[in-house]
């Protein structure tokens, strides 16, 4: 039995033309062409792809229009070249598809535990890091008068003791105690402690008059 694909080599070879000139012509792959003459045509890029391609080349050679038609729906497995070419193009996508979804996966995953990683460090910070504290007056080895006043800021929420004695906490964190000493030098020590028990600590040595 003569094939379509059979029908239309030989009709190129009797006009003697190669692939080339007609897929220039056509504006049709060689390989197309060469795939159509053997009855490839899974290696055609889909089954519209493909009765497009037969017309035309076939129309191009003068092969009569319902004979190629007959010829092609009896040799055209549609099911079995719908299936070949999704099976191809799963053979190489699929694991770079798969890979794409892990690698999605696994950086949503991520993300989720910095997410939760980072809330409890915020919210248990207190356990492994001494409160914030900083002293804005006096400054270190300044003059000053019998009454001193210190202030400084910290956490909201720390307890501020100066030289032992508590001092009041602003919701702000800033914090203003006046305390009186005595003549000489002298250091004063300001203490932060959270409510974990970790301590921070700044010492001023002034110089009463």
């Amino acid at each position: 039995m003569v094939r379509l694909g059979q029908r239309l080599h030989q009709k190129r070879l009797l006009r003697k033309q190669t692939l080339e000139e007609i897929a220039q012509e056509l504006k049709i792959k060689p390989t197309f062409l060469a795939a159509i003459e053997k009855g490839e045509y899974h290696k055609l890029p889909s089954p519209a792809y493909a009765q497009g391609f037969v017309r035309n080349y076939a129309s191009y050679l003068g092969l009569p229009k319902a004979e190629t038609t007959v010829l092609f729906k009896r040799e055209f497995d549609e099911k079995r070249a719908m299936k070949v070419l999704p099976d191809a193009m799963i053979n190489t996508r699929e694991f770079p598809i798969k890979r794409i979804r892990i690698q999605q996966s696994l950086l949503l995953f991520v993300i989720f535990l910095l997410i939760v990683f980072g809330y409890l460090f915020f919210q248990y910070r207190a356990a492994f890091i001494p409160p914030y504290l900083s002293v804005t007056t006096p400054q270190q080895d300044s003059k000053t008068a019998q009454t001193v006043i210190i202030s400084g800021t910290t956490d909201s929420n720390a307890l501020v003791t100066v030289n032992g004695e508590p001092v009041t906490v602003a919701n702000n964190g800033s914090f203003q105690k006046d305390i009186t000493l005595f003549p000489g030098s002298t250091t004063i020590s300001i203490k932060a402690v959270n409510h974990f028990g970790k301590t921070a600590t700044i010492e001023r040595t002034v110089e009463v008059q």
